[in-house]
């Protein structure tokens, strides 16, 4: 049986369907409320509302009759709670119907726990216009497992959407994060915006009003420190204390400050540990409880040695923990080697596609040139396969993000904080009941899924593509009030750029193997009549160019977005603080095949000196890819063309999208991504016959042919440039080669920018 509370806006709420029991209210206790039980009596009545239509009515007495929603986190109205069982933050969510009228308990183990609470009931609730449903029998207890659950929500202009909000529009976001257990806020309050024209609120007023929201919610509320100066500079130092005391002395709450030990900052833990205690007496002035913490990332073996050492002395009162982040140690290695009692929080970056702590797996090259660093990326199932490996070590995470983008990933992290090992399906299902609707959440969380695996594999081969377009088309049909929620757009936006990539990338790629083959003309027709040939091909990708009406259809959301939720899909347009920074429209014309880069060829072999090395040259562009028979190529980090990479997605060192000139590079793309292989392992080769592996890359390319190092008889050490490696007689006996490469340890002071990458691979018999 399920009981049906009534919310008509003609009528008093009541409860009915089976049963009409008359009128429901929610009960909060009198007197004076904690501020996060005040608030989630607020955020019940408004949330109900928001999906009803109508308001419930709210009182401190018990009524005489009618349904009942009671909050409570202690001793209320006479009556004796149900037992809530639930640890910190943790509630008891109870239908008792033994009475007249059925009895809603939401009872929390504390203040925030009945803010969870409502969060929980909200999430499960059955809504439409005019009623809510729940279940008879219900009775559910929860608790988290881990005590530090948040995002960092920085407002500064980096961000791809929250720079251009209001307070209010702040408010919601973290009201609605909370919803699924977030307890912590980390800000960013340090930095100028004058040059940001998209703010609407100053930046020391929103960080101001971003904590006296947290503090309405309950919520700790955490600031990013970075230390980007010489510590040894007292000037610098002291300037910067003082601007951590302004900061704090603003700060209605303050739970927590982060000081990460690289990217940035690179100043050696020496100096670092002591500043993080003069940072701590200044924050502690204002915020005695508050703690300082600090990450090692990017941190050496001997830097890691100081800090454990330092921990190992005892640490002082005003030390919270270790942050581990992005190229920080990995994690079960420091909680091993940290002192028991230490806490270890986790910085997860949920935000980022390339360049990033999580890179996607079997990206296609397309999506990492059309889509950047931050576009919309639900990964639910790959972001609760990687909770599921770190998050059990720590004692919770903040999560990295720079905008609304990464909503999912938000959503399904916080809520594996609150309770590891979920079904991240499930939790699609939560989301999509609350912003989208009970009735289709099951397949409404499904289609989130299909837009997770347009992603997995190369985008030609993957028909599935548009199977999930025409899902999200159909639901977009049936579901026309849902045209202005920003998460929905998002989602409608992933589906049609998806499917207008993969038209793209077929399109493109028939039109250069056409190109070439005008190339491989040029011993007959003459060089400038091929190279005339080819331009008039690959120039049908702008004239007659491959999915028009979906570019017509994502133009059109990404104004939605920008309307809705301040979404900066373009830099000229919308104000992005970069191309790189989730601005689809910047891209959505690149080639998806090496026209710039062949225009840019062909120009260069029509001026070489004689018609033979003319001809030369445009067979060598043209069988770039196709060295001829008994020969094979890989483009490495390219999910389509690495046939003979071992352990594809399971490389330690997996594909490294390069973004250079802003992400219109006209470089090849073979060049733009690389990646380091496992192994390549080749079958069925001439024993008789003369190979030679030939590599493009940057700087080594320490290589072994069958566990053997072998050195390069050419040795170009620039991008574009070859080395070449005669393979030896003996290795080949039993028409196989495996080959392996060795990492270049005296790089290991490099920036990883500067360092050796492998970007091509040929094994070329003579």
């Amino acid at each position: 049986m399920r009981y049906v509370l009534w919310v008509l806006a003609m009528a008093l709420p009541m409860w009915g369907a089976p049963l009409e029991v008359g009128r429901a209210v929610v009960v909060v206790r009198p007197g004076e409320l904690a501020a996060a039980e005040k608030t989630a009596a607020t955020v019940l009545v408004e949330e109900v509302e928001r999906r009803t239509g109508a308001r419930l009515r709210t009182t401190t007495a018990w009524p005489a009759a009618g349904a009942v929603i009671a909050l409570a986190a202690g001793p209320a109205w006479g009556k004796e709670l149900p037992e809530s069982k639930a640890r910190a933050e943790g509630y008891r969510i109870l239908v008792d119907t033994r009475g007249p009228a059925p009895v809603v308990w939401i009872v929390g183990a504390d203040a925030r726990g009945v803010l969870y609470g409502v969060g929980h009931f909200l999430r499960r609730m059955e809504w439409g216009a005019g009623k809510l449903t729940v279940p008879d029998g219900w009775d559910v207890t929860s608790a988290p497992a881990h005590g530090i659950r948040g995002h960092q929500l920085g407002f500064r202009a980096t961000a791809n959407s929250w720079d251009a909000w209001t307070v209010a529009q702040f408010e919601r976001y973290i009201r609605e994060l909370a919803l699924f257990g977030m307890n912590s806020v980390e800000g960013i309050p340090f930095g100028s915006e004058k040059d940001n024209p998209l703010l609407k609120v100053p930046k020391t007023e929103m960080n101001r009003a971003i904590t006296e929201i947290c503090l309405r919610y309950g919520m700790d509320y955490w600031t990013w420190t970075p230390v980007t100066f010489d510590v040894k500079n007292r000037g610098r130092a002291e300037a910067f204390l003082d601007e951590v005391s302004a900061v704090a002395k603003q700060a209605a709450t303050l739970t927590g400050v982060f000081v990460p030990g690289g990217d940035p900052g690179d100043n050696e833990p020496e100096e670092l540990l002591p500043y993080l205690g003069e940072i701590a007496q200044r924050v502690r002035a204002w915020h005695p409880k508050a703690k300082v913490w600090v990450s090692m990332q990017g941190f050496s073996e001997a830097q890691q040695q100081v800090v454990y050492r330092w921990l190992g002395a005892g640490a002082p009162v005003w030390f919270g923990g270790i942050v581990a982040g992005p190229s920080s140690p990995p994690e079960a290695e420091t909680r091993q080697r940290m002192p028991a009692g230490t806490k270890l929080r986790l910085y997860p970056d949920v935000s980022h596609n390339k360049l990033s702590q999580f890179e996607v797996p079997e990206w296609d090259q397309a999506f990492a040139l059309t889509l950047g660093r931050e576009a919309v990326n639900p990964r639910p199932m790959e972001y609760a396969a990687i909770h599921a490996r770190i998050a059990r070590v720590s004692d919770g995470s903040i999560t990295y993000s720079d905008g609304v983008h990464d909503d999912v990933n938000k959503v399904i992290w916080s809520a594996l904080d609150w309770e590891p090992g979920r079904d991240p399906r499930d939790i699609l299902m939560e989301y999509c009941r609350l912003h989208f609707s009970p009735a289709m959440a099951e397949e409404m969380a499904d289609a989130i899924l299909a837009l997770e695996r347009n992603w997995r594999g190369p985008v030609a081969g993957n028909g599935a593509v548009e199977a999930t377009l025409r899902w999200w088309r159909e639901l977009e049909a049936r579901n026309p009030e849902l045209e202005g929620n920003w998460r929905w757009q998002m989602c409608l936006l992933r589906a049609y750029y998806d499917a207008q990539v993969r038209r793209r990338v077929i399109w493109e790629a028939k039109l250069e193997e056409e190109a070439n083959g005008w190339l491989l003309r040029a011993a007959e027709i003459g060089a400038a009549a091929a190279v005339k040939g080819a331009l008039e091909v690959l120039n049908r990708a702008t004239a007659e160019p491959a999915g028009a009406e979906l570019r017509t259809k994502i133009v059109a959301l990404c104004e939605r977005l920008w309307q809705s939720i301040q979404l900066q899909t373009s830099v000229g347009k919308y104000g992005a603080r970069g191309p790189e920074r989730g601005a689809v429209l910047e891209f959505i014309d690149i080639p998806l095949n090496n026209r710039w880069w062949l225009e840019d060829e062909l120009a260069k072999a029509v001026t070489l000196p004689d018609e033979k090395a003319r001809v030369a040259r445009l067979r060598e562009l043209a069988m770039w890819e196709k060295p001829g028979p008994g020969s094979f190529y890989d483009d490495l980090g390219n999910i389509a063309k690495m046939p003979h990479v071992v352990g594809v997605g399971r490389n330690e060192d997996g594909p490294l999208y390069w973004w250079w000139e802003n992400g219109r590079s006209r470089a090849r793309h073979s060049w733009q991504v690389t990646m380091w292989p496992k192994a390549m392992e080749y079958d069925g080769l001439d024993p008789k016959g003369k190979y030679v592996v030939r590599t493009s890359g940057l700087g080594q390319s320490l290589l072994r042919i069958d566990d053997t190092r072998v050195q390069p008889s050419v040795d170009g050490r620039e991008m574009g440039e070859f080395k070449e490696y005669p393979v030896p007689a003996d290795c080949l006996t039993d028409g196989r080669l495996r080959l392996t490469w060795d990492k270049a340890g005296d790089e290991v002071h490099l920036n990883w920018r500067q360092q050796s990458r492998l970007a091509e691979v040929w094994l070329l018999k003579k």
